[in-house]
């Protein structure tokens, strides 16, 4: 038994090594000390856990009694707080269970949940029950070291525990203490990136619905333009917050960058072209979605632009997707573009014999054009003798139109009531590709059967 009057504690002397690792040389007259000492100086220690050693000091030098004492408060509290820690997580786990699924908040992209409510739920049960798992495990060790501490034999068993769990704890701690200035950073990079987006978004969005006006500027290049803009502010952020993620610096997260870089950089050169033509044909306002075009020998209704292709809906209701590198490769017909306040102008041509007078071939040209569906009275139609060939003179008639979608229906009706007019009118249409048979005064006008009588023989049939 220790005198009363004299200290309980002694510092013993101790003596540090440079850096990397301190190592502490105790000298005690107990052996029990002595092996906590050695299994002290085996670990890498800070000068925070130097403490354990005072206190196996304190232990080795108080009575058996306060030794147990002591070693019954570690177990007892530490199996107080594994109950407490059950107890709390253990109501919060039965009220999740009690919760629906539909409740929880499925991960969602747009209209595509990526996790169900029901795995969300699975999800937070499973970590509420690794937190207890975890904190249980913490103070099971505790519970340990003060079974240990109760026997002198055993002190560096209960030393290896504490200094391991001091340690553990202090790693992390220490971690994320150091690490939490870099996160705050990246958090704040984060926000202020999203808020700016936000705001230019707002900005675009009221220059796309004509709120705000920009001098030369078009509110079809708002969607764009905010593209763009947010894709450069994406690529940005990333570039600012990357030497603040853990681990940036290592040659393996390195690596791995290099390794996406290059990926990226041999399967990208179409999808590059296609995107940088897009948005040159964004800009140079080739066309918009509704228009009418004709690109690369396909004729429809732009129905869709995206980034990576332009989609033309055909006169036969057919979606044909073109890439945007083509249609910029490609003369682009926009029959839509200048309608102005005429319209589109329709035009075919004819060849007529000498004997025709031109006065008549004009006549029956303009009345063909005025039967002719979607076609224009105001501005009237028109007619151009456009050659004097050898054996006939070449006639153009011209009218416009509203609607560039009926096109193809359009010239069918016209020409068809061009053969009408004419052979009603016994008048024979020539061509450099036509050849006739004559004898004497007879040509080859064909009888001209009437629309009417010619729609109720097809319902006959």
């Amino acid at each position: 038994m220790s005198d009363p009057n004299t200290p309980l504690v002694e510092s013993p002397p101790v003596a540090e090594v440079a850096a990397p690792q301190k190592v502490v040389e105790t000298v005690s007259g107990s052996e029990a000390v002595e092996q906590v000492a050695e299994a002290i100086n085996a670990l890498p220690l800070a000068e925070d856990t130097m403490f354990v050693l005072r206190l196996f000091e304190q232990m080795d030098a108080a009575s058996p009694m306060m030794r147990l004492v002591i070693a019954a408060s570690i177990i007892g509290g530490s199996l107080l707080m594994i109950g407490i820690t059950r107890f709390i997580i253990g109501r919060r786990i039965k009220r999740l269970e009690a919760i629906p699924d539909e409740k929880f908040r499925a991960l969602r992209w747009q209209a595509q949940d990526l996790v169900p409510s029901g795995e969300m739920k699975l999800f937070w049960l499973r970590v509420w029950k690794a937190v207890s798992w975890v904190i249980s495990s913490i103070f099971v060790l505790f519970a340990l070291t003060g079974l240990f501490m109760s026997f002198s034999w055993s002190l560096n068993i209960a030393a290896r525990l504490i200094v391991m769990l001091a340690s553990g704890i202090g790693y992390i701690w220490n971690g994320f203490a150091g690490y939490l200035p870099n996160l705050i950073t990246i958090i704040l990079i984060v926000m202020a990136a999203r808020y700016l987006i936000r705001l230019i978004g707002l900005v675009f969005e009221g220059i796309r619905s004509r709120r705000i006006y920009l001098k030369n500027f078009y509110p079809e290049w708002a969607d764009t333009s905010f593209g763009i803009i947010k894709l450069m502010i994406y690529a940005l952020t990333a570039v600012i917050i990357f030497p603040y993620l853990p681990g940036s610096s290592s040659p393996a997260f390195q690596g791995i960058s290099i390794f996406v870089g290059v990926l990226v950089s041999l399967g990208s050169t179409t999808a590059v072209s296609n995107v940088i033509a897009g948005i040159v044909l964004t800009y140079t306002r080739a066309f918009k979605v509704g228009d009418q075009v004709e690109v690369a020998e396909t004729r429809g209704r732009v129905v869709e632009r995206s980034t990576f292709v332009t989609r033309i809906q055909t006169l036969k209701n057919v979606i044909v997707s073109v890439p945007n590198s083509m249609v910029l490769n490609n003369n682009i017909i926009n029959y839509s573009k200048n309608m102005g306040q005429s319209g589109l102008l329709v035009h075919t041509g004819v060849t007529i014999g000498y004997d025709v007078p031109w006065q008549t071939v004009n006549e029956l040209l303009i009345s063909a054009a005025n039967k002719t569906e979607n076609i224009a009275e105001t501005p009237p139609p028109f007619v151009l003798q456009t050659s004097l060939e050898d054996n006939y003179v070449s006639y153009e008639v011209n009218g416009w139109t509203r609607s560039p979608e009926e096109l193809p229906k359009i010239y069918s009706n016209l020409h068809a009531n061009i053969l009408d007019e004419f052979h009603g009118h016994k008048v024979e249409i020539t061509s450099p590709h036509y050849r006739a048979v004559r004898d004497g005064n007879e040509n080859t006008v064909p009888e001209v059967i009437p629309r009417e009588e010619a729609a109720e023989d097809d319902k006959l049939a």
